[in-house]
């Protein structure tokens, strides 16, 4: 009698990723498909929310009032 081996531990990982990738996406097609109404009725909300927080993050960079950079004001006589 011969000596059975058991499984290696990743020996199914391919065919377990392909059933996760479909039910994934069997799931999305049917969340799009029956939420599109509530999606698409609190887009105007989105957008108008989207105007405050792209400012916030828009005006970041500009850094602090009356601190210089470089080196480069009017402090330095050019």
């Amino acid at each position: 009698m011969g000596k059975v081996d058991p499984p290696h531990p990743g020996e199914h990982q391919p065919r377990t990723n392909w059933i996760l990738i479909g039910f994934l996406a069997i799931a999305a097609f049917f969340l799009i498909a029956e939420h599109t109404a509530h999606v698409l009725g609190a887009l105007p909300y989105l957008i108008l929310l989207a105007c405050p927080v792209l400012h916030f993050f828009m005006h970041r960079g500009h850094g602090s009032h009356g601190q210089r950079h470089g080196g480069q004001g009017k402090e330095d006589g050019k």
